[in-house]
């Protein structure tokens, strides 16, 4: 080989060296950037996951919340509807068992009101099978179905019927 050849080999030999040199010194800066750029994405993905936690525990809970409490309104509509009786023996008296009676029942039904219960034991409306139970029938010239008696009430409550009405249909 000549001199200028072996000069050629010597040099691409050291810059090859010095290209490796340097890609040295760049790939742990590059695997850094690349381990932070994991961890950053990482620390989002748990931060989202976290979040999501969060707001399903809450979910949750107000579910258990609502499903406590419409067991309680459930326990309630036998004492509602023993009021219900209650005034209505006394309807004729003007006695102070009379007003007291008619106060509890009025007071309790609208602590349960403002929560969300709604009384369904409305005469003279449409019949509706999903909030009435049809328990007797009186014949009518017209053709629409109309409740001529509530002989229980219906409730619903946060807009799910929880017991629907005993009513006599007329039509």
């Amino acid at each position: 080989m000549s001199d200028e050849t072996i000069d050629e080999v010597v040099s691409n030999v050291s810059d090859s060296a010095s290209v490796d040199a340097e890609s040295e010194t760049v790939d742990p800066r590059s695997e850094i950037e690349r381990e932070r750029d994991e961890y950053r994405d990482m620390l989002q993905r748990l931060q989202a996951d976290y979040e999501n936690f969060r707001k399903r525990v809450i979910r949750e809970a107000d579910s258990a919340a609502q499903r406590a409490s419409g067991d309680l309104v459930m326990k309630l509509l036998p004492v509602l509807d023993a009021l219900d009786l209650a005034q209505a023996h006394f309807v004729s008296s003007q006695s102070d068992e009379a007003a007291a009676i008619s106060q509890s029942r009025s007071l309790l039904l609208e602590t349960l009101a403002k929560d969300g219960l709604e009384r369904l034991a409305e005469v003279g409306v449409a019949f509706d099978p999903q909030i009435h139970d049809a328990v007797a029938h009186v014949d009518n010239d017209g053709g629409d179905q109309i409740i001529d008696e509530v002989l229980r009430a219906g409730y619903r409550w946060k807009g799910n019927v929880v017991r629907p009405a005993m009513v006599r249909v007329k039509g």
